[in-house]
């Protein structure tokens, strides 16, 4: 030890050889790297100046809606419609802000040594980072230019802070600090905390609610009180009102009165998640926008409306979630002006905790197409009135199949029952299956394609030979906004009307091409209004029976995968879907027992101060008895006709001539062993035959059964069948077929 003593106290009497460098030189040479390292580094390192601008860009248009309020308190990058000016600001709460934060914002020039230097010392006591110390100048520098939180970091934060000191007042940095310093659930800004908390404004704030919006930034979500922070939150209030009473910031009788008061949270009300909306905006008047500022859009949107339809479908599919049904939309036009008053998506993200569960909640349910099963059976129909049907058409309800490929389809009811001879209001109103394949038979499957084109629906990409019969039950997919927009051409009389989402003063309503005939459309709206018309399947007292006379059509999809409500008063369209963004089947959930609620409760917010009107009627219709031919126990109801003798419609499917409809050609079949043989029945038909002919059945050119009329309940057996059928009628003998198919 003693050597070492002495041998550091000769160290610098050691003869230096010529040449030859000591230790001091080299760590002078190594400080000297150092430096130039961490100069160049941080020169490096700083933000760009284009980052240092209090005026940051906004991402978007300003959304307001149609009486010029904000459509909600957006969340994202930057606050930009709740900004408030210094002056507006309560100078209690800058008092507070200033004293929690940074009280010598106004004496140091971005960085506080002397606060470094406690909290520096603080850590080291403690043995971890007890405060970070950062100046209000600095902590708008990590908003313009996050970075890692680091020491490095620290470091750069210093010299831009410096850098916006010089650029800018300290009432710039402060007003831009109050508007944009983060809060809990994406808020940012105090005057956005103040309606988040407390569903107040800055100005009627009292002192122990300033306190909290102080506090809360050093930790919005340890400190959230809507999380369980309220206990933390109330001791650091205390601690800074007895920091200002001690700085002569408060008074004696405000400070006893923070103490004894409790914070009194009033969360404001809960709003309607826009972003699906916007982003639709956005694309419509893409471009618009010039500048670094944002631009403010008129909207057509009622926020009132949009609020209370979002909880609603909220609320009404968290009742439905135990039948698997997570997604939803809701769409709301003013079919006079093609105006749209609500654009609502169940789940949607707004920046809160709402939803959060949500599955595919950041997708726009209102433009993803999905099957609409029976909601587009008005559009046939209409059609079919175009093209010479009435509301009073006779159309047979009863078994019918196709050939798909070597199977063969036999479509149902939805409740698996048949009615024989229905009237095409009846076939409408309830929605029958069998009948609306007659009617797409009777239009035209290119036609009725066609129409739909004209009226909007986009998503049906594929030719009508894609689609067959199956476009009539709704196998195509579409979106609502389509839907609903097909709806509303209906409701004004089968004019096709554009739909508008932002405010045009200048702008009229003017309906596009007529799609259909003003009566077509008219005698659509009454049909689907008519509780009598679907009594056969939803009763006569039904969800769908509203108040006031509105036409309403459901749809419900393959597997109860979608379900649809649809309906228009006299002013109104309202279209909303129901199902699963994953494409999972819900439990049952249909048009009638899902969304037709939902369908009630925003036509009774529509209407509730409203002088309604009745749907108007085509001129010159005469009443007449819709009592099916034929049809024990029917209701005597009136039917609108078109003045016109109806004739029967669709009885049976229209042949060229005798042939033979079961089976079809190439057939198979498939035995069930578990089944006893006698149990096994195929029906055998023929199409353009009497009904009291004599037909002799062949099978493989052995006569297997004699028959009066053209069907026969075969015995089935495994093998390889070639069928044939005499007949012998009024116009003679002759021989049909032969047909393959095959029993496995």
């Amino acid at each position: 030890m003693m050597w070492l003593c002495w041998s550091w106290s000769h160290l610098d009497r050691t003869p230096m050889r010529p040449n030859e460098w000591g230790w001091p030189r080299w760590v002078g040479l190594g400080v000297s790297a150092f430096a130039l390292w961490l100069g160049i580094a941080t020169w490096a390192g700083l933000a760009d100046e284009a980052l240092l601008d209090l005026k940051p860009k906004a991402a978007s248009h300003i959304l307001l809606d149609r009486q010029g309020h904000p459509l909600a308190e957006e969340t994202g990058a930057w606050n930009i419609q709740s900004q408030v000016p210094l002056y507006r600001v309560p100078q209690r709460l800058k008092d507070a802000v200033l004293l929690a934060e940074d009280r010598r914002f106004f004496a140091h020039r971005g960085v506080d040594w002397i606060a470094r230097a406690h909290g520096l010392w603080q850590g080291v006591s403690a043995g971890r980072n007890v405060r970070g110390a950062s100046t209000i100048t600095e902590q708008v520098v990590r908003m313009l230019d996050p970075r890692p939180r680091s020491f490095w970091s620290k470091w750069l934060e210093g010299f831009d802070a410096a850098r916006l000191e010089r650029r800018y007042t300290k009432s710039d940095i402060l007003e831009f600090y109050l508007n944009q310093v983060p809060y809990a659930s994406n808020r940012r800004g105090v005057a956005e905390a103040a309606r988040f908390y407390f569903d107040r404004d800055l100005d009627t704030l009292d002192t122990r609610e300033m306190l909290a919006l102080a506090i809360l930034p050093r930790a919005p979500s340890g400190l959230d009180p809507n999380r369980g922070g309220t206990k933390v939150l109330d001791r650091r209030s205390i601690r800074l009102a007895t920091s200002m009473r001690h700085a002569g910031l408060l008074p004696a009788a405000e400070w006893q009165n923070v103490i004894e008061t409790p914070l009194d949270l009033h969360p404001a009300p809960r709003r309607a998640a826009i972003g699906h909306f916007r982003n639709y905006v956005e694309r419509q008047i893409a471009g618009a926008r010039t500048g670094t500022m944002p631009i403010k859009v008129t909207t057509t949107l009622d926020s009132g409306l949009v609020d209370f339809a979002q909880n609603l479908l909220d609320e009404r599919l968290a009742s439905l979630a135990p039948r698997q049904v997570h997604n939803g939309a809701l769409l709301v036009v003013d079919r006079r002006s093609g105006e749209i008053r609500a654009w609502v998506v169940a789940g949607a993200e707004d920046g809160s905790d709402r939803g959060v569960g949500t599955p595919g909640r950041f997708l726009d349910a209102v433009l993803i197409p999905r099957q609409p099963g029976s909601a587009l059976k008005p559009f046939l129909y209409a059609a079919a009135f175009d093209a010479g049907w009435s509301p009073a058409e006779r159309i047979e309800d009863a078994p019918y199949s196709e050939a798909v490929g070597t199977g063969l389809h036999r479509f149902n009811n939805y409740s698996r029952q048949f009615y024989g001879e229905v009237s095409a209001r009846q076939a409408l109103g309830n929605s029958l299956n069998i009948p609306a394949l007659h009617a797409v038979n009777f239009v035209g499957p290119d036609r009725y394609l066609d129409l739909l084109h004209q009226l909007g629906f986009e998503s049906l990409k594929k030719s009508a030979g894609f689609y067959g019969d199956g476009l009539a039950l709704g196998n195509g997919e579409v979106s609502l906004l389509e839907l609903v927009r097909g709806f509303t051409a209906l409701a004004n009389g089968g004019k096709v009307m554009p739909l508008r989402a932002v405010v045009d003063r200048h702008a009229r309503a003017v309906p596009g091409a007529r799609v259909f005939s003003r009566n077509a459309a008219l005698l659509i709206g009454n049909v689907l209004s008519d509780p009598w018309a679907r009594a056969m399947e939803f009763g006569r007292y039904s969800t769908l029976d509203l108040p006031v006379q509105t036409a309403v059509k459901t749809g419900t999809s393959s597997d109860y995968r979608d379900a649809w409500s649809v309906g228009f008063d006299s002013r109104y369209v309202v279209g909303i879907w129901m199902g699963n963004l994953d494409r999972t089947p819900t439990d049952g959930i249909t048009g009638s027992t899902g969304p037709a609620l939902v369908l009630r409760g925003v036509f009774a917010y529509l209407n509730r101060d409203q002088n309604t009107e009745k749907l108007p009627l085509p001129d010159g219709l005469a009443l007449a008895d819709s009592c099916a031919f034929g049809q024990s126990g029917c209701e005597q109801i009136y039917d609108y006709g078109t003045g016109r003798t109806s004739g029967r419609a669709a009885v049976a499917r229209e042949v060229a001539g005798p042939s033979i409809l079961s089976p079809t050609p190439n057939l198979r079949l498939a035995y069930d062993p578990r089944l006893p043989a006698d149990r096994q029945m195929f029906r055998f038909a023929l199409g353009g035959v009497e009904p009291e002919a004599h037909v002799t059945w062949m099978l493989n050119g052995a006569p297997v059964a004699e028959t009066r009329g053209a069907e026969f309940m075969w015995p089935v057996s495994r093998g390889l069948y070639a069928l044939e059928a005499r007949v012998e009628d009024e116009d003679g003998p002759r021989v049909l077929g032969p047909v393959a198919f095959s029993v496995r």
